[in-house]
């Protein structure tokens, strides 16, 4: 971020009042970076049945409420139906989609024993089918509910070397579903291995990338991530970041997420960095970015670019990297343009993602005379000038990395004045939103003193006029190699 320690204030302002000033403004600063970090993504996920048309004709439901009796003969039928079981299961598994049943069937006497005896047999079709049940189970609102899947915690890890991948896949949705279900499931889940057994999993499976990403989601949790670090699951992590062009984005999402939230617990940062996170997202970023400026970026792309900048921004925010100016892992300056790129790409579509584009293109500017020199080498301070009139925190972020490259010196100054900055803030001073205008305040002041020949004329002087679109050079720099 940017620090006020590099303004030079002529003002009347005491020298305690002006400390008191940074440290507030220090510790808002840290209070926001940490607020980003906290941001924890607890979720459930539900899993497409890509057998529902056959399933179509298994049974008919007419949207009214199942009774207790109407699940016992259920769980009666599964546990009596001889070579039929699999057909009840299915049917018990329709049932079950409905969230009003799974605190009758929990409550239902011998419901779980009957499950997960068919989840334990030697019929791999009714395993399949007892999982599926289990599946719709973790999705429950109901914390009861997965405390009482804990009975069948031990079979879904033991299964994760099972040598059917369907199961292997399903008992890991399982899991990552249970998990937010209270601190009695994962102390449970715990002390039975769970992470060990995700290592496990992940290494013997690292060729099948459905498996890869159901391990990617249940290692994504809360609270199970700082366990991740000593069990030598990043590497691993992160070699899956770049997407497989066949299978498509999903191992990576949900690999570059897990990534993320380690980086935002008390873990160790300088681990992660001996792995190479750092060079790793800028280099799949600069790919990314090309890809998006050629018009043939996948759909769904932002879905991985998200938490690349993610976690490259909260690196860059460690206190290895603050002050330390260009950051070992991220010299290339196409970096720089990619952000603005997608900044670009999503305004309309994705204003957040143009957000945290700009986050990132602040934090690497804070310190580093070589990437604000080369934000001006691109000519991309007229790209950044077209985001001032938005709002949603981009006009704001915009600021804050042109403050980044005035504060560099006088140079710096008189060159974004040749771009257009001075009219642009006689724009901004204008809005109503106050945060925009003490921000522009800040940006003029530091034009003013670390330049003093650079002036505002309200005489109707003109200024050098760029385009407004990202440069072709700076572009086609951006997709080489």
């Amino acid at each position: 971020m940017w620090r006020l320690k590099a303004v030079r204030h002529r003002a009347s302002r005491s020298a305690k009042d002006l400390e008191e000033f940074k440290h507030k403004r220090r510790e808002h600063e840290k209070a926001l970076r940490q607020a980003r970090r906290d941001r924890q993504l607890i979720s459930k996920r539900v899993l497409l049945n890509e057998d529902e048309e056959q399933e179509k004709d298994v049974m008919e439901t007419d949207g009214a409420p199942v009774s207790p009796d109407q699940i016992r003969e259920m769980i009666r039928s599964v546990q009596y139906g001889g070579e039929e079981r699999d057909t009840h299961l299915a049917m018990l598994r329709k049932t079950l989609r409905d969230p009003q049943t799974h605190l009758i069937f929990t409550k239902v006497e011998n419901s779980m024993y009957v499950l997960v005896g068919q989840l334990s047999g030697h019929n791999a079709q009714c395993q399949l089918q007892a999982a599926h049940c289990l599946q719709e189970l973790s999705q429950s609102p109901h914390l009861g509910v997965g405390q009482a899947c804990l009975a069948a915690t031990p079979y879904l890890l033991t299964y994760l070397s099972s040598p059917s991948t369907k199961l292997t896949e399903l008992c890991l949705y399982i899991l990552g579903n249970l998990w937010p279900d209270g601190a009695l499931v994962r102390e449970k889940l715990l002390a039975q291995g769970i992470v060990t057994a995700l290592a496990n999993c992940i290494q013997n499976q690292r060729f099948n990338l459905a498996v890869v990403e159901a391990v990617g989601f249940t290692l994504s949790q809360d609270q199970i991530n700082k366990l991740v670090m000593a069990s030598g699951l990043v590497p691993h992590l992160i070699s899956f970041l770049t997407p497989d062009p066949e299978f498509g984005l999903g191992p990576a999402i949900e690999c570059a997420w897990c990534l993320h939230y380690l980086m935002s617990c008390d873990v160790d940062t300088s681990a992660l960095l001996n792995h190479g996170v750092i060079s790793h997202c800028s280099n799949l970023l600069i790919t990314l970015g090309g890809a998006t400026a050629k018009g043939s970026a996948e759909e769904g792309l932002e879905l991985l670019i998200w938490p690349l900048l993610r976690c490259l921004g909260n690196l860059l925010a460690t206190e290895v990297y603050e002050g330390a100016g260009c950051p070992v892992g991220v010299e290339d300056a196409r970096l720089l343009v990619a952000l603005c790129v997608f900044s670009q790409a999503y305004l309309s579509s994705h204003s957040a993602l143009t957000r945290e584009s700009l986050w990132v293109l602040n934090n690497l500017t804070a310190d580093s005379p070589v990437f604000c020199s080369a934000m001006l080498f691109f000519n991309l301070v007229p790209h950044l000038l077209q985001l001032l009139p938005f709002s949603k925190g981009i006009n704001s972020m915009v600021l804050r990395i042109l403050g980044n490259i005035a504060c560099k010196g006088a140079e710096y100054c008189v060159q974004l004045t040749y771009a257009g900055l001075l009219p642009a803030l006689s724009a901004t001073l204008r809005m109503a939103d106050p945060d925009v205008v003490t921000l522009s305040l800040e940006v003029l002041h530091l034009l003013s003193t670390c330049s003093p020949q650079v002036g505002v004329d309200d005489g109707g002087q003109s200024f050098p006029q760029y385009e407004t679109a990202i440069p072709v050079a700076a572009m086609q720099y951006c997709l080489l190699g």
